[in-house]
């Protein structure tokens, strides 16, 4: 079958700020409830209210009730909701692709995470690409990382990962602020944390030409969720890394500010926390970080990436990817580690390969 490739290099072409952006505006959520069971509400919404510091991220590891993400979902959650809005809206979403946050994020940062490979499924239908990760991929990258020997003295990755959950468990709150009784707020260190609960965005946006719908999970609202659709959300993004002590760190934790900048770039999220944490995942100070500004901070630092750059590289991609997915039939797109090439074939000739929900085929064939 014929392959398409797009070449990430050289990045020069992509400089300057000349790609227009929509801002990404939620049309509608969803939650995923403590048994991860979909609702459709926000029911799963948290509030942010900082943890008392210091405290140990370890705590708790044992009794974690940990998702198991191993299966294959699809896009069937995000196309649920967008038959939900369709159906209130009286209007089809008509937009070049649907896909998950995740996906974008891999592409947007594509011109400067070399070292990262990603294989994504592809399909077309009614004027769209619905774009999801290839499950098979993601389960073999995660099998490689939890093999990974860590050096001498670091703690084992499932640890690592935890630090990020138990950081967000200590973060939040179930409700405001105001109406959260003092011992709930005070005894968080000894929740049980549990990833199966979530609360998910589904916003507009786009780059460029190319118009989109992406879903992705928000960790928290600042304050509270205004009651306008029209009014912009206060969400915040909660993430970890390690205390900056020397150059070295302060490199690596750039490089960091990449990933951190394009999640919440892309869902619109306006401020990141950042939890800093010494290597034994003892937290000890928070910073806030307004998500608008990231690029500078870097281009003042040490310039290890250009936001324009990752913009006007997604901006071109997705244009050049229209062009070369528009007719049914399953495709692969996919980036080799350590490769400047994006490459792009079909894998089957007719269907979706279960990209598409039933029940979404169904609503949309007779909407």
């Amino acid at each position: 079958m014929s392959r398409c490739a797009f070449d990430i290099q050289p990045i020069g072409r992509f400089e300057g700020s000349n790609t227009s952006i929509r801002r990404p505006k939620e049309i509608a959520c969803f939650s995923y409830d403590d048994q991860h069971q979909f609702r459709l509400d926000d029911s799963s919404l948290r509030y942010y209210y900082p943890p008392h510091l210091p405290v140990d991220l370890n705590q708790g590891f044992e009794t974690f009730q940990k998702l198991d993400d191993t299966g294959d979902d699809h896009l069937d959650a995000l196309l649920e909701t967008i038959i939900a809005h369709e159906k209130e809206t009286g209007k089809k979403c008509e937009v070049d692709i649907i896909t998950w946050r995740g996906m974008m994020t891999k592409i947007l940062t594509a011109p400067f995470e070399n070292m990262n490979g990603f294989e994504m499924n592809a399909t077309f239908f009614q004027g769209t690409i619905f774009i999801e990760e290839n499950n098979a991929y993601k389960n073999m990258q995660k099998q490689m990382q939890r093999n990974q020997r860590m050096p001498p003295g670091m703690p084992p990755q499932d640890v690592m990962a935890y630090w990020g959950y138990k950081f967000e468990t200590l973060s939040v709150l179930q409700q405001p602020w105001d109406p959260t009784p003092r011992t709930e707020i005070e005894d968080r260190e000894n929740e049980i944390v549990n990833n199966h609960s979530q609360y998910c965005s589904v916003v507009r946006t786009g780059m460029g030409n190319v118009k989109m719908i992406l879903g992705g999970e928000v960790d928290a609202v600042w304050d509270c969720k205004p009651e306008r659709k029209e009014d912009a959300i206060h969400w915040v993004e909660l993430k970890t890394s390690a205390e900056i002590r020397n150059d070295r760190d302060m490199l690596k934790f750039e490089r960091k500010l990449l990933k951190f900048w394009a999640q919440s770039f892309l869902l619109g999220v306006p401020k990141i926390i950042v939890g800093f944490r010494t290597p034994q995942g003892i937290l000890t100070s928070l910073e806030e970080i307004e998500t608008a500004t990231i690029p500078n901070q870097v281009k003042k630092g040490r310039n290890t990436w250009d936001g324009n750059v990752c913009i006007n590289f997604a901006a071109k991609f997705l244009e050049w990817l229209k062009g070369v997915i528009h007719e049914e039939g399953t495709w692969r797109i996919r980036k080799h580690e350590k490769s400047s090439k994006i490459e792009v074939f079909k894998v089957e000739d007719s269907g979706n390969g279960d990209i598409l929900s039933q029940s979404f085929i169904a609503w949309r064939s007779h909407a």
